[in-house]
């Protein structure tokens, strides 16, 4: 265990918060320390080992609260309210990473709900029964990425329920090859297998023998 791995735990734990909805005070307070963590000289295990929960608060930036769950960490491996959180926050974690491969952070999915552009409350029957049907939050994100990337590779709409939909077809859902084409100054190109070289096809229809270098070639 070190200062940065237990940064990145309070990092997720202001997340979750911010998902959650928390006070803005507690999201930032967890930030602060995670920062604080990052920024300090000294390994926090080696304080704790030295001063116990007081070596801990010497580094300036961790409260009372966070400093326990520190120490928490450090005598069991895990903070119990970081599990909690996880467990309670799921189907809203699950509903934020679908709007996510929608191209909305978190903030922009509020803010539309808000607006009421969004109903939020419209995802989180199918994003309950997709936890449910993937057994955990990793696997039925990874059951809507699989599909959110074989659907715009395809420039198809998807909801959660197309998940559902494609459940079966899981593992055999792919992105669509997208094959690029050679150009020169916006001009096609056409390889000659018999002549083994490049051409380059000009306004009239006729091949011009490309005498330019690979680099220069445009894939699109």
């Amino acid at each position: 265990m070190n200062n940065k791995t237990t940064a990145i735990i309070l990092e997720e734990i202001a997340c979750l918060l911010e998902i959650k909805g928390d006070s803005i005070f507690r999201i930032k307070a967890y930030r602060k320390g995670a920062e604080a963590l990052n920024a300090s000289q000294e390994q926090v295990e080696e304080l704790y080992k030295k001063q116990g929960l007081k070596g801990i608060r010497t580094i300036q930036g961790l409260g009372e609260g966070i400093s326990k769950k520190i120490e928490e960490y450090i005598k069991k491996g895990k903070i119990k309210y970081f599990d909690e959180l996880k467990e309670e926050t799921a189907i809203r974690q699950l509903v934020a990473y679908y709007f996510e491969t929608k191209g909305l952070n978190l903030q922009e999915l509020k803010e539309n709900a808000k607006k009421r552009k969004i109903v939020y409350s419209r995802f989180v029957k199918p994003a309950k029964q997709l936890l449910e049907l993937s057994g955990s939050l990793e696997k039925a994100k990874g059951a809507i990425k699989r599909v959110a990337d074989w659907a715009k590779s395809r420039n198809l709409d998807y909801a959660i329920e197309t998940v559902f939909k494609k459940w079966l077809e899981l593992d055999n859902l792919k992105p669509k090859e997208i094959v690029k084409k050679p150009f020169f100054r916006g001009r096609p190109m056409i390889w000659s297998e018999m002549k083994k070289r490049w051409y380059v096809i000009d306004k009239y229809g006729d091949w011009l023998e490309y005498a330019g270098k690979t680099a220069e070639m445009e894939w699109r």
